[in-house]
């Protein structure tokens, strides 16, 4: 499977987010990942974002399943989903295309001084995970990336590739932390994870790609980038007889 990360900036202007989507959406890739939040940025933190929340068969989405279609691939991108609770709207991922799922975020960035929670709700605790290029892929969104527990539960449910599209904010340690956990999940789970966030100053860039031993095969660096890689499903079953952790688990 290749896959594709697009490390680019969501806008206030939800409008102008979407337009970009066709722009940005490389051809040749099998899966295209854009980051958290990309139909339209929180904005100041504790801003309201649920004037800007849609359905999940809104615009948004029907511009990603558009682009998907026309370029022959599906599209993981982040938007603001209308819930139950008018004030606080979900934090979700739709996927379109050759597959298509809606994933809520979980686990909210109650973190760092920051309250999630205050603005948004959080998604049912279910694995989400759909099949791209004959792998299986689990959705994660940023602060989730912090949670090993939810990482393991979408590989008990078959996933192959952990996909994290976030918006991870920049700050002291912060590149450090987001790198180590991305390879952690990798290493610990045997799978492939490929981790799209929104570049600086305010968030961390540092997109990559991470194969099932841990090794580093993409990564840019703070600014705007797309990020291609290879997945092999043959690397994936080398991995896990070298490093056999999930048959020799006791727990």
């Amino acid at each position: 499977m290749r896959i594709a990360l697009v490390q680019e900036p969501a806008g206030l202007e939800p409008d102008a987010n979407r337009a970009r989507l066709r722009e940005l959406t490389p051809a040749g890739a099998d899966l295209v990942v854009f980051p958290e939040a990309f139909a339209r940025d929180f904005g100041e933190a504790g801003s309201d974002v649920s004037p800007y929340a849609e359905a999940a068969d809104g615009p948004f989405a029907t511009a990603v399943a558009e682009v998907a279609a026309e370029r022959g691939t599906t599209v993981v991108a982040g938007m603001f989903e209308v819930g139950p609770d008018p004030d606080r709207p979900f934090n979700t991922l739709v996927v379109r295309g050759a597959a298509s799922a809606d994933y809520r975020k979980v686990h909210l960035y109650d973190s760092f001084g920051y309250r999630e929670s205050d603005r948004l709700s959080a998604g049912e605790i279910a694995p989400a995970v759909v099949e791209v290029g004959g792998l299986r892929v689990g959705l994660m969104t940023c602060y989730d990336l912090r949670f090993p527990e939810f990482a393991r539960a979408l590989v008990d449910a078959g996933a192959e590739v952990l996909v994290v599209p976030a918006a991870w904010v920049a700050g002291p340690r912060k590149v450090d932390h987001w790198r180590t956990l991305v390879r952690a999940r990798a290493i610990e789970n045997t799978v492939y994870v490929a981790a799209a966030g929104q570049p600086g100053p305010r968030y961390s860039g540092h997109s990559l790609v991470v194969d099932p031993l841990g090794d580093v095969l993409a990564e840019a660096a703070d600014g705007p980038a797309v990020l291609t890689a290879e997945l092999d499903p043959e690397r994936l079953a080398e991995a896990r007889r070298t490093n056999p952790s999930l048959a020799n688990r006791r727990l």
